[in-house]
């Protein structure tokens, strides 16, 4: 027995180290603060993920654009410096044009369409562009339908007409600000508080859930319920992340994205319905307007998208079902 004490003691020592070995944090990047409600759906994915492993894989999250805009955060993950990233579905245009079909303003009417059409023929086109691009889209969880604010009330179109709206730095919400007789004014969405506050910009638009997260209630006096876009959260994992990860590994961070996909979606839907009464507790006017005149602006940009990509695209992911 005393020959094999030694021994024992040596593969104790190598399993202890093996399990050491398999221990895993993936780092997790994304523009929204922790204040979001989506952000609620980071933690789950990181307490699902630790829960499967048994504590031998966890996040390491990164909120409120510290490590940049979305476009740098997708450069890292491209480059294997960061591990996850969330960006707009369809944000990724700048790298995969063909998704500016989906980003147009009013194409998408709700995020059960939209899951339909990233589940369809288009969505699997684009799943290809992603991995090709180094990237791999697990999942679209719902961020919110994006609303107009400004500093005046918004009754219709023509209320929008020369004032600065920000935009994020993506062409379908530019082409939006302008269709509807706005300037556009891209700005970072880390500074779109201070843009509002010192009137660098006059409007914006985003999800109620931003807009309260945010704080931009605070600097911006009404609302209009545009319901322009419906905004996502693409989860995005990088080609380099994965070959870190075993096959079991890669199903656990599966399970934990899908399952922090549910819980963002339905904390954004649940939100959405308290914010309006929120906003008007705040002392903001809140207008709904016809959104026939906004929807017929779109039509040149739509247009324009087609002589691109293919007449007939657009309708098709109208018709998606």
């Amino acid at each position: 027995m005393k020959i094999w004490k030694p021994l024992a003691a040596l593969l104790s020592l190598c399993v202890s180290a093996s399990a050491m070995a398999q221990n895993l944090t993936l780092s997790f990047g994304t523009q929204l603060p922790e204040t979001h409600v989506v952000y609620k759906g980071i933690l789950e994915v990181k307490r699902k993920l630790e829960e499967s492993s048994k504590g031998t894989m966890t996040l390491k999250v990164f909120p409120g654009a510290q490590l940049g805009d979305f476009k740098a955060m997708v450069g890292q993950t491209q480059a294997g410096d960061l591990d996850i990233t969330m960006t707009g579905y369809p944000d990724m245009s700048y790298i995969i044009p063909e998704l500016k079909l989906i980003g147009a303003p009013y194409v998408v009417s709700s995020y059960e369409h939209l899951q339909k059409v990233v589940k369809g023929p288009y969505g699997q086109r684009m799943d290809t562009k992603f991995r090709e691009k180094g990237v791999h889209l697990m999942d679209v969880w719902y961020e919110g339908t994006r609303h107009t604010t400004a500093n005046k009330p918004i009754n219709s179109m023509a209320d929008l007409k020369g004032l600065k709206m920000r935009t994020p730095n993506v062409p379908f919400l530019i082409a939006y600000a302008q269709a509807v007789g706005a300037t556009p004014a891209p700005v970072a969405f880390a500074e779109l508080y201070m843009a509002l506050q010192t009137k660098q910009v006059d409007a914006q638009e985003n999800p109620l859930p931003t807009i309260e997260a945010t704080k931009v209630y605070e600097v911006q006096k009404h609302i209009a319920l545009t319901g322009h876009f419906i905004a996502s959260s693409a989860i995005l994992v990088g080609d380099k992340a994965l070959k870190k990860l075993n096959p079991t590994q890669k199903q656990w961070l599966e399970e934990a994205i899908m399952a922090g996909g549910k819980v963002a979606t339905a904390g954004v839907m649940k939100s959405e319905a308290d914010l309006v009464a929120f906003f008007k507790s705040k002392g903001l006017g809140v207008t709904t307007v016809d959104t026939a005149p906004f929807r017929a602006a779109m039509k040149p940009y739509y247009d324009t998208l087609e002589t691109e990509f293919g007449k007939g695209e657009i309708t098709r992911i109208m018709a998606t079902n």
